[in-house]
């Protein structure tokens, strides 16, 4: 998926959802928010602080509220994109550009602006520090090739290889999950990297 530096870029170059884009856009600049593009997508911050995110996907084009969770929807427009994963991230999606409300949206991002304004916010939970399993560790220890290359991986990738192993039940499993695994870091790649290829 191709990363955009411009707002404009990012909807010139959607044709499936331009107009929805552009009206979803106009609306959004009605308010104080301060437009930018991170992640390749537009964003709409406050205070540096992200409030409203616009995306276009297959299927719908829609809003995403950083501090979703957050706000009231007495309109129930807001949807959570994984359920039980995601805690503050909430969206709003549209089918259709006859689909957009300005007046519905601008009570949401209004709100969301509010919120922000008085520091309401969930914050994200810290992940418990990593526990390298001792057959890892061993070795580790005995090649520095392995250890740097470990080290240069993602705290998510290097958390994905420590729990593959550790949650092995049987010492003979931890050991074969061991020797599976060692190509990969040393190459770099991910355990579950394959899969997340777009």
């Amino acid at each position: 998926m191709k990363r955009h530096k411009t707002v404009n870029g990012y909807i010139k170059s959607n044709k499936q959802w331009g107009d929805a884009l552009k009206i979803l856009r106009n609306i959004i600049i009605k308010t104080n928010l301060e437009e930018t593009v991170k992640w390749g997508v537009p964003v709409y911050t406050f205070d540096d602080k992200n409030i409203v995110g616009l995306g276009a996907f297959k299927s719908y084009v829609g809003l995403w509220f950083f501090q979703g969770a957050l706000l009231k929807d007495g309109s129930k427009k807001l949807v959570n994109a994984q359920e039980g994963v995601t805690k503050a991230l909430r969206q709003m999606r549209f089918n259709s550009a006859e689909e957009i409300n300005e007046k519905v949206i601008l009570e949401y991002v209004k709100e969301a602006i509010n919120n922000q304004k008085a520091g309401k916010e969930i914050k994200p939970e810290k992940k418990p520090t990593l526990s390298i399993p001792k057959e890892l560790t061993e070795k580790i220890k005995k090649n520095a090739k392995l250890k740097k290359s470990f080290n240069q991986l993602t705290p998510f990738k290097q958390r994905e290889f420590c729990d593959y192993i550790s949650e092995a039940k049987r010492e003979a499993t931890k050991k074969s999950r061991l020797e599976k695994v060692i190509p990969m870091i040393l190459n770099g790649i991910g355990l579950n990297d394959k899969y997340r290829q777009s």
